[in-house]
């Protein structure tokens, strides 16, 4: 079954024109092994199309009840049990030779129905059907997604709780910089994720309106009440262009964007968990449950899960600039290079979510070893900052203060010693104001934390404050999931 093969030569009809039977291109333009987890939504709008047009007299009443009788019929042979957030049928339809899902969908309600089928498609194109469908399953999506980050928000403030006052070196170059709070760390990662939580609603809000009614790209010659299929099918307002309508996909640009960024982040803190975890520096241990071990070498425990949420970052960003691609040379309205959104988008979503609960999971499960921390802020002279910044206090133009503090650095390292090993006559050969309140300067990673007590810094008080902010916050976004 084709929805277009009137304008078409058939092969027997003319031995010189059969390219339309060409197993090859039939396989190469198919789009239902993709586009069949639309089903649903297919059925779905398509419910909502069939009472409007029996509003609009187009159909009578009995053939609007035969039609709805019928697609609830598909629906009820299709629909698995709910097995969690990804679409499961009962019937393996994938097999099906059909060309896309709506082609599929118009197929099986003609045996449910019979010649009556035909009429569903009037006043509507594909074009407008599959923008429907695709803006429905991206506000479908966005909550599972923001549900997955929540749960890997809430891990980073439980682990952030837990081990408030644990003091950890802070790097810029992956050089030892400054100490800061662990929870203060954390927090970072926290202000990331609740940027791609509002991205999210923003490509909601982006989506939420109604290509329905706009036709191949003219609109309608039907009296419908875009309005009101708009509000049945949950959609805040109607596309005010038909040719932009069909040919939209900006949100699905914005969604993967929004995908790749999170992912990216997810990146990140993969890679310091790795780095943290390795033997060199011992900050933290994964579980068992999510490493794995070496084929040859007995002794290794490989942070595999990380390694593979890094690595899945790359597909999904890679799947921005190849929508971005696609999108570029596009003359209005809609063209077939559209129907390769799909697979880019239904996998960037299924990456990022299921790495987003991958990540919460890994972060619940880490075991932190603050000794190992504390002790490494003995190393790379974390304080020097601070020794700086008190000269400068005292009068010390700072510029001069750096220049102290810098060949006081340059001394111990070249010697092999910390500032806790400094005699006070080393000391003062560098800094001529060298003290017993410098000395405590310079030896205390507490007291440089303390001194950061502005807002948004890693001071014990600002940090405190900002993790109670963030469970109010988490809170919140949880009551709105409910």
């Amino acid at each position: 079954m084709k929805l277009w093969g009137g304008r078409f030569a058939r092969a027997g009809r003319d031995p010189h024109f059969d390219s339309h039977f060409d197993p090859h291109f039939e396989k190469f333009s198919e789009s239902f092994s993709v586009d069949q987890r639309l089903i649903l939504y297919d059925l779905r709008v398509n419910q909502a199309w069939v009472k409007a047009l029996g509003r609009a007299r187009v159909l009578r009443p009995a053939e609007v009840r035969r039609l709805a009788r019928g697609l609830e019929a598909i629906r009820a042979s299709v629909e698995a049990p709910s097995t969690g957030r990804r679409m499961t049928f009962r019937r393996n339809v994938s097999t099906s030779s059909s060309e896309d899902v709506h082609t599929w969908v118009e197929e099986r309600l003609e045996k449910e129905i019979g010649p009556l089928a035909r009429k569903l498609r009037t006043g509507r194109s594909r074009n407008d059907l599959v923008a429907t469908e695709t803006r429905l399953y991206v506000k479908s999506e966005i909550p599972n997604l923001r549900r997955a980050a929540l749960e890997l928000l809430e891990a980073l403030l439980d682990q952030a709780r837990r081990h408030s006052g644990v003091v950890m070196p802070g790097y810029t170059h992956l050089q030892p910089a400054q100490p800061v709070l662990f929870s203060h760390y954390l927090l970072a990662y926290y202000e990331m994720l609740l940027r791609d939580w509002d991205r999210w609603e923003d490509c909601r809000s982006r989506a939420d309106e109604l290509p329905l009614g706009a036709g191949a790209l003219a609109g309608t010659s039907y009296p419908l009440e875009r309005a009101r299929l708009a509000r049945e099918l949950g959609f805040a307002r109607v596309a005010r262009n038909s040719v932009d309508a069909t040919s939209d996909r900006d949100f699905v640009a914005e969604l993967l964007f929004a995908c790749a960024l999170a992912m990216v982040h997810l990146s990140r803190l993969a890679e310091d968990l790795i780095i943290f975890s390795s033997p060199g520096f011992g900050y933290f241990e994964l579980a068992d449950t999510y490493s794995t071990g070496s084929s040859i070498m007995p002794q290794k425990k490989n942070p595999d899960s990380l390694e593979l949420i890094r690595g899945k970052a790359a597909g999904v960003v890679g799947k921005v600039a190849g929508m971005l691609a696609l999108l570029k040379g596009l003359p209005l309205a809609y063209n077939r290079d559209l129907q390769e959104d799909k697979a880019a988008l239904f996998a960037a979503v299924e990456t990022t979510r299921d790495s987003l609960v991958l990540a919460a999971r890994v972060v619940a499960t880490l075991r932190i070893h603050p000794e190992r921390m504390k002790a490494a802020t003995n190393q790379g002279f974390l304080t020097a900052t601070d020794l700086a910044d008190e000269l400068a206090q005292r009068g010390v133009p700072f510029a001069e203060a750096h220049e102290q503090v810098g060949k006081l650095v340059r001394y111990c390292a070249d010697h092999g010693k910390t500032f806790r090993d400094l005699s006070v006559a080393d000391a003062r050969r560098f800094i001529p104001r060298w003290d017993p309140k410098l000395q405590t300067v310079a030896t205390s990673p507490e007291r440089a934390i303390e001194r950061r007590n502005v807002v948004g810094g890693t001071a014990p008080a600002q940090v405190a404050r900002r993790l109670r902010q963030a469970q109010r916050t988490v809170a919140k976004l949880r009551r709105q999931l409910v």
